[in-house]
């Protein structure tokens, strides 16, 4: 059996090539590691930046370059942020303070 390491947070879906959550659905677009300290690495990143994630690195087996045999979240991935919509900010949009 060849494996490689993939994480997964605590509603079950798989941290992905583009940057984002996924469901898991499409083995292509999850992400994979080589090594199990890389993986670990990555998901103390994540967890630097969110403080809410629970994750955990496991090995899965491969069919060619892809993970298979995934598990597939029940929950609903989170939207991506839009990057077009303005960020919240302290500062007010008018010009009178408040």
């Amino acid at each position: 059996m060849s494996g490689t390491f993939v994480i997964r947070n605590q509603l079950g879906h798989y941290w992905g090539k583009s940057g984002v959550w996924v469901s898991g659905s499409r083995a292509g677009q999850v992400s994979c590691w080589a090594h199990r300290d890389e993986a670990i690495n990555t998901l103390f990143e994540l967890g630097s930046k969110d403080t809410e994630l629970r994750g955990e690195v496991f090995e899965a087996e491969t069919d060619g370059a892809n993970p298979k045999n995934l598990e597939i979240s029940e929950h609903a991935v989170p939207k991506a942020e839009d990057p077009t919509e303005p960020a919240d900010t302290l500062e007010n949009q008018g010009d009178t303070p408040t």
